[in-house]
């Protein structure tokens, strides 16, 4: 089997969710840093113009969005179970929460507290990315409503967790990393430590999963995942989703983007797809074919 390539960098916060479940699954993974702003080179060429991070890639499968990706880590590693106790459907659904407005809101309040420190490039980048202004002055005008806003989203964990020591029960699973990638985002800003201290079982609870830790990664050089892609064949067979809504069938030139920010479409030829994932297959001069994994929930299929 193909080693697990991450294609992310340090400080980004979906990428901590899945270090943090390669380390709830004691995984060896390979660690490619990929700059946090646009140009990325080594990086588009394996995606077809996704650049959200993180990207997993093993051999020419390129896996695209942190929901696709923990859900292949399950498929392969079953055990320890990103789901404890069947809840992978809640824990999903969870993640749109999670994902969207406790992030949002962490975003809101980083940029109003040091949006004044952050350099023009990565403000233009950014920019790019979300297809809108990204307004420091809004930011800070807002931070009130938002302090308040995290300090309700902050109290349903508190509650949550009153009689458990993760969200979902005694083990952790995909929902408590959803829950605090934001949380590990904003901590560092006067807003983010300020509910926390007022948190303390969601203050024991962070503690609980970063000791997951993040496996066992090695640096592996972008130039190398480039060329571990051109020498392998994707692995992913055809498959005919019978009960597609719209009756796409593998061999449609589709093309797929997220339906919220960093809405670069990538366009291929369908190889297969279930109510929850969709893959399509490009090819690339520098990485040759590759299919490329996308989560249906939060994304657009167009029929090219």
């Amino acid at each position: 089997m193909h080693e697990l390539i991450l294609h992310h960098y340090p400080t980004s916060p979906f990428a901590e969710k899945i270090r943090l479940a390669l380390g709830l699954k004691r995984l060896a993974w390979r660690s490619v840093t990929i700059p946090v702003i646009m140009p990325k080179p080594d990086l588009v060429p394996l995606t077809g113009g996704y650049r959200r991070t993180p990207v997993m890639q093993i051999g020419a499968d390129i896996y695209c969005d942190t929901q696709v990706i923990a859900r292949e880590l399950e498929r392969r590693c079953p055990e320890p179970t990103l789901y404890p106790a069947g809840s992978a459907g809640l824990a999903h659904a969870f993640a749109f929460w999670s994902d969207r407005t406790l992030f949002q809101t962490a975003v809101g309040l980083i940029f109003g507290a040091r949006g004044d420190a952050v350099p023009k490039e990565f403000i233009k980048d950014r920019e790019q990315l979300r297809g809108a202004p990204f307004d420091i002055a809004a930011m800070k005008a807002n931070a009130p409503h938002l302090r308040d806003q995290l300090r309700a989203h902050v109290g349903l964990l508190e509650a949550q967790l009153c009689d458990r020591h993760f969200l979902l029960g005694d083990s952790p699973g995909l929902a408590d990393l959803c829950a605090y990638h934001p949380l590990w985002f904003v901590r560092n800003v006067p807003a983010g430590a300020g509910a926390l201290a007022a948190s303390p079982r969601v203050t024991a609870w962070l503690e609980r999963v970063a000791a997951l830790g993040h496996g066992s990664p090695s640096d592996l050089d972008s130039g190398e995942a480039i060329a571990i892609a051109r020498a392998a064949e994707p692995a992913t067979a055809p498959s005919l989703d019978a009960d597609d809504p719209h009756g796409r069938k593998p061999g449609d030139r589709v093309s797929v983007a997220p339906d919220d920010y960093g809405r670069d479409p990538v366009v291929g030829e369908l190889v297969a797809s279930t109510a929850h994932e969709i893959a399509i297959r490009r090819s690339d001069p520098r990485v040759g074919d590759v299919v490329i994994h996308f989560p249906r929930e939060g994304y657009i299929v167009s029929t090219v």
